[in-house]
């Protein structure tokens, strides 16, 4: 059921580094993870696998285990999840 949840996006499906799966682990953060949508959970990935620089990609992990945590942003947008 978990690959249902990824048919419809529209951009490539981005796999998940294990360094990331042991950052949301270490911060108790998986079950916010899986509980945000496919598109987010997959655009998250994307964008701190693609960033070049180590330091880049240790901004980005950080925003994205703060927003998780939080439960209130995306992306530094805000974020209401569906109840």
């Amino acid at each position: 059921m978990a690959e249902d949840k990824y048919s419809n996006l529209k951009r490539p499906r981005y796999p998940m580094p294990e360094f990331i799966r042991e950052a949301l682990e270490k911060r108790n953060l998986m079950p916010a993870y899986q509980a945000r949508p496919a598109y987010q959970q997959n655009d998250y990935i994307g964008w701190i696998t693609r960033a070049k620089r180590p330091e880049t990609i240790e901004k980005r992990l950080t925003q994205m285990l703060d927003e998780l945590e939080r439960g209130d942003k995306y992306m530094k947008m805000a974020y209401r999840p569906k109840r």
